[in-house]
Parts: C-alpha cells; sequence; structure tokens
C-alpha cells in the first residue's frame, strides 16, 4: 500500500520552512538530542562546506570552537525529562547561517526559569569586559572558579566572546510557569 499523501497543511509548512532556511542563509539546522556523535557530524558537515568555499582555516577554527561550546552547553543544561510532563525537554535546536560578512551559531533549549538571573547576569557582565579582561577573567576561572553542579563556571560563554570579539546574544521564552526556552547566538565574522 503507498505511503499516504501528507496534508496540504503539512506541505505549506514544508515549503515555508525551506524557504525561511533560504531567506535566513541557514547552512545547518537539527533538532534533537545532542550527544558527543552528533556534535563530531555537525563539525565535520560545517568544515566540509567551508573547506568547498575555500574559508581561511582560521575563521574554519573558531566557527568549529563556537559550535562545539555551543553544543556542549546545551548537552550540559539539558533537563531532566522527568522533571516536566510527557515533553521531551533534553532536546535542543542548533543552526548555523552564513551570509556575505558572518556565521552565526544559534542554539536553543529550555531551562528552568530559576536560571535567568544567572545567565543574564553572566553574560551581561561577560559582554561589558575588554578583551584584555576577558583574558583575565577566563585564566582566574580556570584557577580558582566555582564550578557549578553542571561544570563551567561560566567558561564556554566566557571563551566564546573572547574568541569571536562580539558580544553573546540571548533571548529567554517563557513556556510555562517554571521553565523558559534560553536562545543564545554567537557572532563571526567572516573577514578576521
Amino acid at each position: 500500500m503507498p505511503n499516504p499523501i501528507p496534508n496540504s497543511g503539512f506541505l505549506d509548512f514544508v515549503y515555508t520552512f525551506y524557504k525561511g532556511m533560504k531567506d535566513y542563509e541557514i547552512a545547518l539546522a537539527y533538532e534533537g538530542d545532542i550527544n558527543h556523535q552528533i556534535m563530531k557530524a555537525f563539525t565535520d558537515l560545517i568544515e566540509e562546506n567551508m573547506s568547498q568555499i575555500k574559508e581561511a582555516e582560521a575563521l574554519k577554527i573558531k566557527v568549529y570552537h563556537v559550535m562545539v561550546e555551543s553544543l556542549q552547553n546545551i548537552s550540559k543544561h539539558a533537563i531532566n525529562p522527568g522533571n516536566l510532563s510527557s515533553l521531551d525537554y533534553t532536546r535542543g535546536i542548533f543552526l548555523v547561517s552564513r551570509n556575505n560578512k558572518v556565521y552565526n551559531v544559534i542554539t536553543g533549549n529550555i531551562i528552568k526559569k530559576d536560571r535567568i538571573t544567572y545567565l543574564q547576569e553572566l553574560i551581561d557582565h561577560i559582554n561589558s569586559l575588554s578583551q584584555k579582561q576577558l583574558d583575565d577573567l577566563y585564566k582566574k576561572q580556570l584557577r580558582e572558579g566555582q564550578l557549578s553542579e553542571k561544570g563551567g563556571a561560566g567558561l564556554g560563554f566566557i571563551d566564546i566572546r573572547r574568541k569571536t570579539g562580539n558580544n553573546l546574544e540571548f533571548e529567554f521564552q517563557s513556556i510555562s510557569e517554571t521553565h523558559v526556552f534560553f536562545q543564545f547566538t554567537a557572532t563571526i565574522h567572516r573577514k578576521l
């Protein structure tokens, strides 16, 4: 028996999604569990894509580094699905977009609302620092940083900001009384 033809609403969604990916120059999009194998596959795909368009080696290294740090943030801070209803909240989204000026590495995942203040203050503080202050903070955190139960002491955010030279962008979208969707964007200029 042949597969049923999807309804026109779904086909409209698929075309709109395709068009949006083209309009926003999305080179890679993923929704699902983030693990080591997924991280390796993504970095290999983007590295191959960047080699095909002859990107500078230094740019490839920066994009690779930001991708790994961003993906690790999702995997470290994923919520145990037992904490919420039947929805699978350990999943995240991961996008890489590219235009003629920048690469954007975008992640999103669900976190508890009680993490908003900590993340907002941490990222705002990191964004306010000069390059020298970032380097000093990174070294200090390596030496004496207070690691959270999930690890890191904010090192990933600090390092992304250090490597890109650009402010980190983030948003929180409320999805329930206790949880928000945390979207994080790191921008890497193509001209180094």
